[in-house]
């Protein structure tokens, strides 16, 4: 029974915890049976949407990776870290000008659309087979090579200086505290993030999310989770019947029909997700099988 979990269970996480940490408890929870994974790194300092993935939904944890994310953060300005946020220590302090909202908001503009953004020396990238934060925390000089990423959205939501409040839409790869230590430089006085909730990843929204306390045993688990394809709710739907399920769970093609969709998830008869599809031509080939009969 234990080994029958599958979907998601999204947690909204606290600040202190690494995802890594979350996923242990998760895994105490329902046993260790049951395949137990997370979809995007969350810092330690960092709350909010934290998709658990438990048994064969874990395989659809890539297709979130991918997806866009939400982000409310606090730039605190005048102070720059070793880590670009709150958990660093201070590198340099320097006095915050009187700016307005229309002086910020110009600066902003660079920050939107497609940009270079140079990862933090204190990030989980590899350098020589070797983590970044790894050698930084043994004094060494970190460079990372700027990395292309697209914020979707970038909003001034307060201002109460020394702190600017942001909200973030990004593709993945983004550091928000990379964005805040940027901002802070084209603003002239520095800055690192202060504080930083994630409000969404793909689908899955905060108001879907968990406090992880609350996360007592097996049957809260149960009662919170969501069906595997709630991950691909923006994906086209197939509906087999039963000669096409057949013929996907032996990993056969089978005609796409009309539809010109470059992927599509299948689902057989009972409504269940069968498999992930991938347009070849005229007919769909399965990518990913889910379950056999």
């Amino acid at each position: 029974m234990m080994t029958d979990l599958a979907g998601f269970v999204i947690i909204d996480k606290p600040a202190g915890l690494t995802s890594h940490d979350v996923v242990a408890r998760v895994r105490r929870l329902v046993g260790r049976a049951v395949k137990v994974g997370h979809a995007g790194t969350l810092d330690p300092m960092a709350t909010g949407v934290l998709p658990i993935a438990l048994g064969s939904a874990t395989r659809l944890l890539d297709q979130l990776v991918d997806t866009r994310k939400g982000y409310l953060g606090v730039v605190r300005l005048g102070i720059q870290t070793t880590t670009d946020d709150a958990d660093g220590e201070p590198l340099v302090t320097q006095p915050v000008p009187d700016l307005t909202p229309e002086t910020i908001e110009v600066v902003l503009t660079r920050f939107r659309g497609d940009i270079l953004q140079q990862p933090p020396a204190f990030s989980a990238l590899h350098i020589d087979g070797q983590r970044a934060y790894a050698l930084a925390r043994a004094g060494n000089e970190v460079t990372l090579t700027p990395r292309p990423v697209r914020i979707e959205r970038l909003d001034l939501l307060t201002v109460a200086l020394p702190d600017l409040t942001i909200a973030v839409e990004c593709s993945k790869g983004t550091y928000i505290r990379a964005l805040a230590r940027d901002i802070g430089a084209a603003l002239g006085c520095g800055g690192h993030l202060a504080s930083l909730q994630r409000t969404f990843t793909g689908p899955f929204r905060l108001e879907h999310a968990i406090p992880l306390a609350a996360l007592t045993d097996r049957e809260v688990v149960m009662r919170h989770l969501l069906p595997p394809e709630t991950a691909l709710l923006d994906w086209p739907l197939v509906q087999l019947d039963e000669a096409n399920t057949h013929r996907i769970l032996h990993g056969m093609s089978i005609p796409a029909g009309k539809s010109t969709a470059p992927r599509a998830r299948a689902h057989d008869s009972d409504g269940k997700l069968i498999a992930l599809l991938r347009r070849d031509g005229e007919r769909w080939q399965p990518v990913k099988v889910f379950r056999h009969r």
